[in-house]
């Protein structure tokens, strides 16, 4: 299974992340991506990048070293309302949209309550394209309402390299992530592994994602870094509906 994109990627504008568009744009290059995503944070957690940032994406060229580099954005969900930290107006200008829960906006709760939130971030925002990191050990959910939700919304599920990294504090093994897969491929949830880079060498870094993805022998066609097309189709169809 090859893979030639990745699109949770950070820049400097993310405030704790230490490269910049072009850095990783050329290491993409360098070990053959043809795809990579803008994902910085969204202006909630504290040293997110300003609403500006996102508004203004707009002067960036479409391929940098070759690369194709798609406007996005990580959200923070707010709230257990599943509220966003950007207008739907400005998210619909961007290529792609990744919401996810982060210890400095909002606070671990218990099962019924994290879960809950991730249900109203889906079905509330319809410009959510992808729910990210959703096996973080800081958020126990029930998987199975998860992945429902995502299949009734068209919502991409991201499998995190970086949750998988024994020295992430959201790690928690690969059990949560089989599981997670295994009902993906269940109710049809296209999957998405993600580096979450936060320096340009990790950008690409997809390793553990794919071996959980491959070890409960997924369909090629549900993993969208196989096929920049696939992964583009799956933003329209959410966009579509």
């Amino acid at each position: 299974m090859r893979f030639v994109l990745d699109v949770h990627c950070h820049t400097v504008g993310s405030g704790h992340a230490y490269s910049t568009v072009s850095e990783n744009a050329a290491h993409a290059a360098e070990i053959g991506l043809t795809h990579i995503g803008i994902a910085d944070h969204g202006p909630g957690i504290p040293d997110g990048a300003h609403i500006h940032s996102f508004m203004n994406l707009k002067i960036l060229p479409n391929y940098i070293h070759g690369v194709r580099v798609l406007k996005g954005v990580e959200c923070n969900i707010m709230d257990t309302d599943g509220r966003l930290d950007l207008p739907d107006d400005l998210l619909k200008q961007l290529e792609f949209v990744i919401a996810s829960m982060h210890r400095g906006v909002i606070k671990p709760s218990d099962k019924a309550t994290n879960t809950r939130t991730l249900i109203s971030a889906m079905e509330k925002n319809p410009e959510m394209h992808i729910l990210g990191h959703p096996g973080d050990a800081n958020y126990e959910i029930d998987v199975e309402a998860v992945v429902d939700a995502a299949a009734r919304t068209r919502t991409i599920i991201e499998i995190n390299n970086q949750s998988l990294n024994p020295n992430s504090y959201r790690y928690q093994g690969d059990g949560i992530f089989i599981k997670m897969l295994t009902l993906c491929k269940q109710y049809n949830v296209p999957v998405l592994a993600s580096s979450d880079a936060h320096f340009h060498t990790l950008v690409g870094e997809l390793g553990r994602a794919k071996a959980v993805i491959e070890a409960v022998s997924m369909d090629e066609k549900q993993v969208l870094n196989t096929s920049a097309d696939r992964f583009l189709a799956a933003i329209a169809n959410k966009k579509a509906k």
